[in-house]
């Protein structure tokens, strides 16, 4: 998997949710799909490396990954049907388990009768739900309940929409104190990402000018989303490779196009 690529939109986001978790507000976020929200929202969290940390099956954990220590953010996914005990169980667990991870890096072990902040999620700073627009009016009273009773920030990730939907909501929606939309990348900033991922090789003939070609063409045929971006490269490696080609062209990049479905 190639390493996460920092770009404006996700520096916006970090600053975003830097100020829900300092202010201890709701905040909500929501952006077309592809676009990165979700990526952004666990390069935040440090969830991969916690995931990766969390799974080591034996008695020597190893350190607490630091990305996981610096942010103490939880991410929750509820189901596409979850239910009310789904929900009731899954944001604690989420927040519980970087509280463990606070203390664990702090104490060595973690004894929930004497570290009783990690048992209820007090080490916890901010929680993540992403994929928001799956909670149905009972699960979005759940959230506003959780946040009454827990001193941390939470950050609601959703479509395009939802800022009016929750507007239904009264109670949840007069403690909502940031909002932040996440917008498809520039042309020119997805030109400059796909140059450092893409870079040119030092002996093209024709001076690059086939490469930086392609690279506009995938600017063009993406229109700055992130998921159709890491589609269609993956496309124009497998054409790379099935024609021997270690070159970009704009014929290569036209040939993935041709293996994909044009939709986000």
């Amino acid at each position: 998997m190639p390493p996460f690529q920092i770009t404006h939109e996700h520096r916006r986001f970090a600053e975003f949710a830097d100020a829900v978790r300092a202010h201890r507000y709701i905040g909500l976020c929501w952006g077309p799909p592809g676009v990165g929200k979700t990526l952004s929202a666990r390069h935040y969290a440090g969830t991969d490396e916690w995931e990766q940390w969390e799974n080591i099956f034996n008695d020597d954990l190893g350190p607490v990954p630091q990305g996981v220590l610096d942010s103490r953010t939880a991410v929750f996914t509820p189901t596409v049907a979850a239910t009310t005990r789904q929900i009731d169980q899954g944001l604690p667990r989420a927040c519980q388990q970087i509280s463990f991870a606070v203390d664990f890096a702090e104490h060595g072990t973690v004894d929930p009768f004497v570290h009783t902040e990690s048992r209820s999620s007090g080490r916890t700073e901010l929680l993540i739900i992403d994929e928001a627009d799956r909670l149905k009016t009972t699960g979005l009273e759940q959230v506003r309940d959780y946040f009454d009773h827990h001193h941390m920030g939470v950050i609601l990730v959703g479509m395009p929409g939802i800022e009016k939907r929750l507007a239904r909501y009264p109670q949840l929606y007069s403690r909502i104190g940031f909002a932040h939309e996440y917008r498809q990348l520039t042309p020119e900033e997805l030109t400059a990402v796909l140059t450092r991922r893409l870079p040119a090789a030092k002996d093209e003939g024709d001076g690059g000018v086939a490469h930086a070609t392609a690279i506009a063409t995938i600017v063009r045929i993406t229109a700055g989303n992130f998921r159709l971006v890491d589609r269609l490269l993956t496309q124009i490696e497998r054409v790379q490779t099935v024609n021997n080609l270690e070159s970009l062209t704009p014929e290569v990049v036209e040939a993935a196009r041709q293996a994909l479905l044009i939709g986000h």
